[in-house]
């Protein structure tokens, strides 16, 4: 009967470890599933060596008490590996959410830039509207011509004539010239 249990032991230690070296290939073990295999198989063979009468149940009984917490401790590193995993995804998400948020900001920033541009030409425009008054010609009365698409000549199409109204100079007969009359 020693024999028997023995043989049979070795049998059962042989299939378990084939069996956990076939799944550990296809990597599909879970941690609770690995412990339980570990927990038994170092149970099994602890049980054996210390119960000297019948090594058959200590084997048994050591089996089942080492995959019982070969299990807990699987499933508890289990749920470590889980929580290091949604602390991360939230730490994730967070740093998704400030960096939308600076470039919500930095887009801000922007426009306001641009309105304060565009705020800053208008009352430039003004100022110059305001110190060289537009006649109804179009041109500045007594100022020098100014180049600008807000006013003048050349938001009307026409080019400056420095020597408009003044009999004393010829008229230039270049192209230019024609064209600002």
């Amino acid at each position: 009967m020693k024999k028997v249990s023995l043989i049979l032991a070795l049998v059962i230690f042989f299939s378990a470890v084939y069996s956990n070296l076939a799944q550990a290939q296809n990597g599909k073990w879970s941690p609770q599933a690995k412990g339980a295999v570990i927990g038994g198989l170092g149970g099994a063979a602890a049980g054996a060596i210390i119960h000297k009468r019948n090594r058959a149940v200590g084997g048994v009984v050591g089996g089942v008490a080492g995959a019982g917490v070969g299990y807990a401790i699987g499933k508890r590193t289990d749920n470590k590996r889980k929580e290091a995993a949604r602390v991360a995804a939230a730490n994730q998400a967070a740093a998704n959410r400030a960096a939308e948020a600076r470039a919500e900001r930095a887009a801000l920033a922007r426009r306001v830039a641009a309105a304060e541009k565009k705020a800053d030409l208008a009352a430039q425009a003004q100022k110059q509207q305001q110190q060289y008054p537009v006649v109804a010609n179009g041109f500045a009365a007594n100022t020098p011509m100014m180049l600008t698409a807000a006013n003048g000549p050349v938001a009307a199409g026409y080019l400056p004539n420095e020597s408009y109204g003044d009999r004393n100079k010829a008229y230039s007969t270049s192209e230019v010239r024609r064209k600002s009359w």
